[in-house]
C-alpha cells in the first residue's frame, strides 16, 4: 500500500513546489520510490496550472533537483487518500485542519520544520514570493533540514504497514 504525502503552501508555486521536489529526490535516494507517493498544493487557487516561481526552479536546479510542477488547489476530499499533509506554515496548519472532514484527518496535518530537531520554537518557512533569491535559498535549506526526519517519520510508518 502506497504511502502518501502532500506539502502544502498558499500559492503551491515556491515552497510547497520546492518541499515535493526535496522530498521526493530524498524518497528515491532512500528506495522507497515505489511505496511513496510525493505531491503538493496550496491553499488557494490563485496558481492553478501555473508552473514554480522560476527562483524556485532555478535555486532547485542550482542543488541539483528535478520537478515537473502545476500548481492545484488542496480539497478536502484529497484527506481520505493521504496519509500526511505537511503544512509551510502556521497558517496553512490552521487552514488544513479547519477544512479536514474529520478530528483523524486533521490529525494528518504537521508543520515541516516540527521533523527538524535544530529548527527551535519557530517552525514557519518563511514565504520568499515577495523577496529575493536568498529567501527562496533558505527555504531550500529549511526544507533539506526537515526533510531527514520527515523521511525517517515516514520510513517508520511504511515499515510499521509490512510488519
Amino acid at each position: 500500500m502506497t504511502y502518501r504525502v502532500c506539502f502544502v503552501c498558499t500559492g503551491n508555486i515556491c515552497r510547497s513546489p520546492m518541499a515535493e521536489s526535496v522530498f521526493r529526490a530524498r524518497v528515491e535516494e532512500a528506495g522507497m520510490a515505489g511505496m511513496v507517493e510525493v505531491d503538493s498544493a496550496g491553499t488557494g487557487g490563485w496558481h492553478e496550472g501555473d508552473g514554480a516561481d522560476p527562483r524556485t526552479v532555478s535555486v532547485l536546479a542550482a542543488a541539483g533537483y528535478e520537478g515537473d510542477h502545476a500548481a492545484r488547489q488542496f480539497r478536502a476530499a484529497w484527506f481520505a487518500r493521504l496519509d500526511l499533509v505537511i503544512a509551510l506554515d502556521a497558517g496553512h496548519l490552521k487552514a488544513l485542519r479547519r477544512l479536514a472532514p474529520t478530528p483523524e484527518d486533521a490529525a494528518k496535518v504537521r508543520l515541516l520544520r516540527s521533523y527538524d530537531p535544530a529548527a527551535g520554537a519557530d517552525l514557519d518557512v518563511p514565504d520568499p514570493y515577495y523577496g529575493g533569491m536568498d529567501g527562496f535559498e533558505e527555504c531550500l535549506e529549511m526544507v533539506e533540514a526537515a526533510s531527514a526526519g520527515l523521511l525517517a517519520a515516514v520510513q517508520a510508518e511504511v515499515e510499521g504497514r509490512a510488519a
